[in-house]
């Protein structure tokens, strides 16, 4: 009787020990003043804690206070990254984790304090960056409204001549003869086509965002042989810039030089930064 009592008494001793914390999903926004402190994520033991980032990473540059020795999990992705402590930190204790952005706006690395909290632990974070100020949105203006004036500049089909892009054996141009159905992202291909040159290939894909669905902007696109080998994309542009649900768009991805076989399949995901994605497993160029 005296050592059930005992049993029972540790058991709920080990329970006080481990409060009970409740999972929170919430935005944060990154701050561009270094002078500012990081912000603070709240974490715990047996929780995997998700930052989710809306621009891409340099994976190599992640940096964790301590990452052997206090944590159980830690992880890194394109767009993402997962840490689980080994056990509670102290209410005093802080530890640092830091990691750059691929793409060199401001701020250029993001930076956090993970700390403990006696009943909220962060499940998952969105983490975004502070809008900029005026006078940075107006130069960023110019120089993209500069950038624009160039490239019109430079329009026309006799460009295509002089800046080499369509040589003597002209373009070739075919429709893909298989589409996929309808899969859970909601998108729809109305129609594809594929255009060849000798400097570079042009897939282009009619895509029906559903209605009822959430609007539709891919920001990556992966082009991939046969045997696995990726081909490199150059650029990815929609038409019109955001698919509303029920509206229809041209999706248009630009690669390198072919160097692949003429009439192999090639398979091409496009993604959204919500992780929506389309598939076209029967691309032809």
């Amino acid at each position: 009787m005296i050592l059930a009592w005992l049993s029972l008494g540790a058991t709920a001793t080990a329970q006080a020990q481990t409060p009970v914390r409740e999972q929170q999903e919430r935005r944060l926004t990154l701050s561009s003043r270094p002078e500012e402190p990081p912000s603070e994520v709240r974490v715990a033991p047996g929780v995997t804690t998700y930052l989710r980032f809306d621009a891409p990473l340099d994976r190599a540059s992640l940096e964790v206070e301590g990452r052997s020795a206090r944590f159980r999990f830690v992880d890194v992705g394109e767009r993402i990254v997962a840490l689980e402590p080994l056990g509670e930190l102290s209410p005093e204790e802080k530890v640092t984790v830091r990691v750059r952005y691929l793409d060199g706006e401001s701020p250029a690395f993001a930076s956090f304090t993970l700390v403990s909290h006696p009943t909220w632990v962060d499940k998952e974070l969105e983490v975004v960056r502070r809008p900029r100020s005026l006078e940075a949105l107006e130069a960023a203006l110019a120089e993209r409204e500069a950038e624009i004036a160039a490239l019109r500049a430079r329009s026309g089909l006799a460009e295509l001549v002089f800046s080499g892009r369509l040589g003597v054996a002209g373009v070739r141009a075919q429709r893909f003869g298989v589409l996929p159905k309808v899969g859970p992202s909601g998108l729809q291909v109305v129609t594809g086509m594929g255009y060849r040159a000798d400097s570079w290939t042009l897939v282009v894909v009619r895509v029906l965002n559903l209605p009822g669905q959430k609007p539709w902007m891919p920001t990556e696109a992966r082009l991939t042989r046969a045997d696995g080998t990726r081909v490199k994309v150059r650029a990815l542009d929609l038409n019109p810039a955001r698919l509303a649900p029920g509206e229809e768009g041209l999706v248009a991805v630009e690669t390198e030089a072919p160097s692949w076989i003429t009439e192999e399949n090639l398979r091409l995901e496009l993604e959204d930064k919500g992780g929506r994605r389309l598939l076209l497993p029967s691309v032809k160029l």
